[in-house]
């Protein structure tokens, strides 16, 4: 015999499935499932339950020991990306929503360990470059460009540091992260990043050189992204090595959406 208050107490509070409850009374998921409903219990949509079904080990993770090719990561981020190009505000809104809820019913700890995650990404990026650094170095490497990383000294008695740098054409190359343009850290901040971008760029130019500054402005990183931004430089790289341009166009800003 079903005992309703012990199967809501199971799904509701201890986070066990329709199936696991079905076991321990030896009857069907689905009846389980009307029994729920017929009380005006929320169901799990169908993300939950697949999380409960990997995490009981019911289920193995379909991409779970797999090994996919460049072609099949390519189409399935460009699918990804016409899927959240093509959702309304009203889902886009349900999606923060979710993830606010998410957020705040996660405890202090589980705050803290993603605040130093995300503390810990940022120090990696400062010494090893950005994903996007990174992307492009390999990437332009392999297309046949000399590509010095994180050049220092390209200014006489200067320490600056330049992203990307490609001596046969005297292009360097800047990735501008959204704290570059937002007071991410505070207004404070976004100002001497602003200032010293602008410095930096000067002294670039000042010398010769030209000066690709790419906005990295999307919270992203499809691999569709990625290649849009490689196109674009390859693009003006190209562009380069047939003329170089006078002064008043050694300037360029590359924006990807």
């Amino acid at each position: 015999m079903l005992n309703t208050n012990d199967i809501i107490d199971m799904y509701a509070k201890q986070g066990c499935s329709t199936y696991v409850i079905a076991q321990k009374y030896n009857t069907y998921p689905n009846k389980i499932r009307r029994l729920l409903m017929k009380h005006n219990v929320e169901l799990d949509d169908k993300s939950a339950a697949q999380k409960k079904a990997l995490a009981s080990g019911r289920s193995k993770h379909p991409t779970e020991g797999t090994e996919r090719s460049a072609e099949v990561k390519i189409q399935i981020s460009e699918s990804v990306y016409k899927h959240w190009q093509g959702l309304s505000e009203e889902d886009r809104e349900i999606r923060v929503e979710r993830a606010r809820v998410q957020w705040n019913s996660m405890s202090e700890l589980e705050r803290q360990a993603l605040r130093d995650s995300a503390a810990k990404a940022v120090r990696e990026a400062s010494k090893k470059g950005s994903k996007m650094e990174r992307f492009l170095l390999d990437k332009l490497g392999a297309g046949g460009y000399n590509v010095l990383f994180h050049k220092v000294g390209l200014i006489p008695h200067n320490a600056l540091e330049i992203d990307l740098f490609i001596p046969e054409l005297k292009v360097a190359i800047e990735i501008d992260g959204p704290a570059h343009f937002f007071p991410i850290w505070g207004a404070d901040n976004l100002q001497k990043h602003v200032k010293a971008d602008s410095h930096k760029s000067g002294l670039l130019l000042s010398q010769g050189f030209v000066v690709i500054r790419v906005k990295h402005l999307t919270k992203s990183l499809s691999e569709k992204h990625k290649r849009d931004v490689l196109q674009k430089v390859v693009e003006e790289l190209e562009k380069v090595r047939k003329k170089f341009p006078p002064k008043h166009k050694r300037y360029i800003e590359l924006e990807v959406n």
